[in-house]
């Protein structure tokens, strides 16, 4: 049986993206200090994860990759914040 493109992307992304989600949930839960915005965080973050994943290189280490994901959301998240009235 051979897989769509999109069928691929799918599979590929929950093989690889979706077993480091704890840790991304305690990592967004250090930064944020808050259950629900560590939770907006890491739901942020695997939105861009799947939507940029064929940017990802496969072989490389997609925790780290997720990390800076998120770190980046909360830090423009951070700057948004600050530059509005």
């Amino acid at each position: 049986m051979e897989f769509t493109p999109l069928q691929h992307k799918q599979q590929s992304f929950e093989k690889e993206a979706l077993q480091h989600m704890d840790a991304l949930y305690h990592f967004g839960y250090k930064l944020t200090a808050n259950k629900d915005d560590a939770q907006d965080l890491l739901q942020e973050t695997y939105l861009k994860a799947y939507r940029f994943w064929d940017q990802f290189r496969e072989g490389t280490n997609c925790k780290a990759w997720l990390f800076q994901i998120m770190k980046k959301s909360l830090i423009n998240r951070y700057r948004k914040e600050h530059r509005e009235p």
